[in-house]
């Protein structure tokens, strides 16, 4: 055993093998919050010496894009193409080769592929998992199959994995109280980000905007958002609203529009690759989700120097400040997210105050090396506690 040090990743030195072999199993199918955090983790790791690093992915997507762009040894193994029992085999027999200290898998498959492979690789691998949220039912009742496969998820969290990471205290809360996961085996890791360059927007303001990102899905209920606009458009016609994204409720959403004649008011634009550029033509984040873990969208706005308005759920008041970064609403009424978002537009000081303080917060606690040197140091102590636990 050495002290490894991290090359300013890790300010202090840590105990370990000297080389780590780490590798992360990954679904990779959409380009969300989990999959963003993990790029900017996997990024963090793949620069360090003395970490040898492989990814297995599920599914080609713009994670598995990013990955090979940026030079990180990566294996697709598509889903889509091979049954359970194939991916199991070829996961089991990399596995086997490349011999690995830690095993980190995102998601609850993944979780259960993990587990499984690790059985027939002895006992020396570590099992850690990510929880990057938490179930996103809202009012559908899962098929039986689901509901199995969450139960079995929960129970090997609770059993076999040697840590699960939280990435909020909101979440780890949930799984020591609802999912019978020991508090000594969770850690809380909160997400990070690589911290953007300020520039000056270069189209033409044309108004004040506030704007929002993310999957159109339930639990990000933009449809609060077209009532929040519908509720600021009826004190000013001076601010606009703008929406990144899409999926499966996107014709809902262009139908409230319509229907509350906001088409000039609320622009639907897509989904946008180079998103930083988004952030930095805002003026106010809107976030409206039921529940987040840590959202990375809100830390890229805020990093962008954009403070933001949310619901008081989840995560959120462990990234915004009521008052001094941004806004927390309580309840979901349309006109108390609407008042604060009207308030930033009435006090351009308060505005950049908040703006300034925004920005800080998140080059201050939130980036991409604070996040790589924890989750570094809980590799680490996972191996060190296997070893004890082993003699």
């Amino acid at each position: 055993m050495v002290s490894v040090q991290t090359g300013g990743l890790g300010k202090q030195g840590t105990e370990c093998p000297m080389t780590l072999r780490i590798c992360h199993l990954i679904s990779g199918d959409l380009w969300a919050g989990a999959e963003v955090m993990a790029f900017h983790l996997l990024s963090g790791l793949s620069r360090l010496p003395e970490i040898d690093l492989f990814v297995i992915l599920l599914n080609k997507g713009r994670l598995s894009e990013e990955l090979q762009r940026a030079g990180i040894a990566t294996c697709i193994l598509e889903e889509g193409k091979r049954s359970f029992l194939e991916i199991f085999r070829l996961t089991a027999g990399m596995m086997r080769m490349r011999k690995p200290h830690i095993l980190h898998s995102h998601r609850y498959k993944e979780n259960i592929l993990s587990y499984l492979v690790s059985l027939t690789v002895g006992k020396n691998v570590c099992l850690v998992s990510t929880q990057h949220g938490m179930p996103e039912l809202y009012g559908r009742r899962p098929s039986p199959l689901r509901r199995l496969k969450s139960q079995l998820n929960y129970i090997l969290l609770a059993t076999r994995f040697d840590k699960t990471i939280a990435v909020s205290a909101d979440i780890k809360e949930l799984l020591t109280r609802d999912y019978g996961i020991q508090e000594r085996n969770i850690e809380i890791i909160r997400n990070g980000i690589v911290i953007p360059e300020l520039r000056d927007c270069m189209r033409g303001k044309d108004g004040f905007v506030i704007g929002s990102a993310g999957r159109f899905v339930p639990v990000k209920d933009y449809v609060l958002m077209v009532e929040v606009a519908r509720e600021v458009n009826a004190k000013t016609d001076k601010i606009r609203f703008e929406l990144a994204g899409d999926g499966p409720l996107l014709g809902d959403l262009r139908g409230l529009i319509h229907k509350y004649g906001l088409e000039q008011r609320f622009m639907l634009c897509g989904f946008i690759r180079e998103i930083g550029d988004f952030y930095q033509c805002l003026d106010v984040y809107l976030n409206t989700s039921m529940h987040e873990g840590i959202p990375m969208s809100v830390l890229e706005a805020m990093a962008c120097g954009v403070p933001a308005v949310a619901p008081r759920v989840g995560g959120f008041e462990e990234i915004v400040t009521d008052g001094v970064d941004g806004y927390l609403v309580d309840g979901r009424n349309p006109r108390d997210f609407a008042e604060r978002c009207l308030s930033l537009y009435r006090n351009e000081a308060l505005r950049r105050k908040m703006a300034r303080a925004a920005r800080d917060k998140i080059v201050r606690e939130f980036s991409m090396e604070r996040m790589v040197d924890a989750y570094l140091n809980m590799y680490v102590r996972a191996i060190s506690s296997r070893g004890e636990q082993e003699h």
